[in-house]
């Protein structure tokens, strides 16, 4: 296992989005990177949105070093890192087909609530924050 890159910074009010960052975990995991919901508290002290909406606007890439990517480039970063996911990479970066992939990104994620609902994708439960225990 790789030593710990960062985090991967998701939407967990997303059914979406829940279900599809678990589905990949154990891959994020081989190259060093946890998954976190974006609602959790500790998210809150390491973004530092100016309010709610710009936290829950893109996934994040949250690095060990503070360091964040967002959105279509935080997709770009993973797939550069997985050996089969890196000719889609390199299409991504093409003239009109970079274009492409964060206008469909960007749509994506502007309208996963609504494709979530659709397709009854329920949301996966938010991990318990323990430190709240009494």
């Amino acid at each position: 296992m790789s030593k710990n890159a960062g985090h991967i910074l998701y939407d967990g009010s997303c059914g979406f989005c829940s279900k599809w960052v678990k589905y990949w975990e154990p891959t994020f995991k081989k190259r060093g990177f946890e998954i976190a919901a974006l609602q959790e508290e500790w998210v809150l002290d390491h973004v530092k949105p100016a309010n709610e909406a710009e936290l829950l606007h893109d996934l994040l890439l949250l690095f060990a070093d503070g360091t964040m990517l967002r959105g279509s480039q935080a997709y770009r970063f993973v797939m550069k890192k997985i050996w089969w996911s890196y000719p889609l990479y390199v299409l991504t970066l093409l003239p009109g087909l970079r274009q492409i992939f964060d206008w469909s990104y960007r749509k994506f994620a502007d309208n996963r609530h609504k494709i979530s609902s659709t397709c009854r994708i329920q949301v996966e439960e938010l991990p318990q924050d323990d430190s709240s225990a009494t």
